[in-house]
């Protein structure tokens, strides 16, 4: 719930491996997470992802702006956003 109100958000794909092995990291909190599905039926890309200039997936994007266009551990997510992601029980 902190990295959706710090203002994180994740870019992704259904097609996506990465994307995948992301949403795993989270198990069934998941659900709070700000996801984005940037793939058409036929996996083209929609609009709003091609408006935000999302060029691979996953992409997080933080409160401040910065993006990080990677699988990124728990700890690496409290690092970028402030919140303690990987004690939360």
């Amino acid at each position: 719930k902190c990295l959706t109100d710090s203002g994180a958000k994740m870019y992704g794909a259904f097609w996506c491996t990465h994307c995948e092995n992301q949403k795993k990291l989270f198990g069934n909190s998941w659900q709070y997470v700000n996801y984005i599905e940037c793939s058409n039926p036929d996996q083209s890309q929609n609009q709003l992802c091609q408006d935000a200039k999302i060029d691979g997936y996953p992409t997080w994007e933080f409160g401040n702006g910065t993006r990080v266009s990677s699988e990124l551990s728990f700890e690496k997510l409290a690092e970028l956003s402030g919140c303690d992601v990987g004690n939360s029980k």
